[in-house]
């Protein structure tokens, strides 16, 4: 067990992190291609052993992630679990090992490395064209002080469970979300529509990538969960809270409950959950007003652009890497000609081939792509000038 510290950034008082993770291949897939990531940052101890399931929240925080691989056979496996090592390695050479310890950097870091585990994946399949296409969702969320920060990609989810009600705080990047959002579906339409399954975004099929960054405060006995949508598009938000309460204190049942109703339900996809508890006099009580929710992060950085990280930015490819591109050649291409995702759905805009389709070209910087409204009355001016003074010499004439 760690030693109780007190944390500076929460006024002094402790937090206790109580948390478990668990992931399943379902009842349809031959293999699972969701990963996960629980560490203590402090000790970088990533091994959910009995110190990590509970331990006093370090000065470096914690870090809680799911990823659900897409891209047919191995390709999936292969994305999520490089997405999940490279944020842990970006994490603790740019956050663990900095000087720097206030939130700002904090969630700075999270994203830069959200950005990084993209651009490694999306070299990753160009240098292995077995994979193109390949690629991977990501939820991940840092836990400093009193806030969660969390980083979204694609449509894995993110829920806070408060008095025993249960809030999805991240917003899913489909387009059911964007049809919802639209006025378009209802989200009880959405839950059986064909299509719900198409996400807009993932790690690697692109060079660069939109990272939606929010944060939420936290409470004394609040919950979070991280689940891949093998669990959340077979069960109720309502569901959720109610297995995940009566099971309290026992976190490992209550991921064990959860994927056994999900698999209850059909099982259609791999299913990953990682349920995590806050306590301690760190927290303040809730409140019954603090919202719970989407909440986008506004710290200093919110402008910054998404950022193009080059190859040469990123450590080596790894031993793991190596061996998984010696397999056996994996096709991108489903029995059906439809490019291949985890299994076997569209999730992202790509062709035949599985490579992703091309973003229309930037306009360069500095350059207005569009006529200004200046320019345009001068014009309209001179050719109205003209055709005044036509007017004017013919009827003299």
């Amino acid at each position: 067990m760690l030693p109780v510290t007190e944390n500076p950034l929460h006024g002094g008082g402790l937090v206790r992190v109580h948390v478990f993770g668990k992931t399943d291949v379902g009842r349809t897939r031959e293999h699972n291609e969701d990963a996960f990531l629980v560490a203590d940052l402090t000790t970088m101890d990533n091994s959910l052993g009995p110190q990590v399931q509970n331990h006093a929240l370090g000065d470096r925080g914690t870090l809680f992630m799911v990823a659900d691989g897409m891209g047919g056979a191995a390709a999936g496996e292969i994305a999520s679990a490089i997405a999940t090592e490279v944020v842990l390695s970006e994490l603790d050479s740019k956050w663990c090992r900095s000087g720097i310890s206030d939130p700002e950097t904090f969630a700075v870091a999270i994203k830069a490395a959200t950005e990084a585990a993209n651009s490694r994946i999306h070299r990753y399949a160009a240098e292995h064209p077995e994979n193109r296409g390949m690629g991977t969702t990501a939820t991940i969320a840092g836990m400093l002080g009193d806030t969660l920060y969390l980083a979204q990609v694609g449509d894995s989810r993110g829920y806070f469970i408060r008095d025993g009600v249960a809030q999805q705080i991240t917003k899913d990047q489909s387009l059911m979300q964007k049809l919802i959002e639209a006025g378009e579906l209802t989200p009880e339409e959405a839950e059986v529509s064909d299509r719900r399954n198409i996400i807009l975004q993932a790690l690697g099929p692109e060079s660069t990538v939109r990272v939606d960054l929010t944060h939420q405060q936290v409470r004394r006995g609040d919950i979070l969960v991280l689940c891949s949508d093998g669990l959340s598009g077979q069960m109720h938000t309502p569901d959720i809270a109610r297995i995940v309460t009566a099971r309290l204190p026992d976190l490992e049942g209550a991921c064990t409950d959860l994927i056994a109703l999900a698999n209850e339900n059909g099982g259609p996809d791999n299913i990953t959950v990682i349920v995590a508890q806050f306590d301690g006099e760190g927290l303040s009580h809730s409140d019954g007003i603090a919202l719970v929710g989407h909440r986008v992060y506004t710290g200093e950085m919110d402008a910054r652009p998404t950022i193009r990280v080059s190859a040469s930015d990123l450590p080596p490819e790894t031993d793991e890497e190596r061996r998984a591109s010696g397999g056996a050649a994996v096709s991108s291409t489903s029995p059906s000609g439809v490019p291949a995702t985890a299994g076997g759905r569209s999730d992202i805009p790509i062709t035949r081939e599985g490579a992703s389709q091309p973003r229309p070209a930037a306009t360069p910087a500095g350059q207005e792509a569009r006529v200004s409204v200046g320019v345009l009355r001068l014009l309209f001016g001179v050719i109205a000038a003209a055709v005044v003074l036509w007017i004017f010499f013919r009827n003299r004439s």
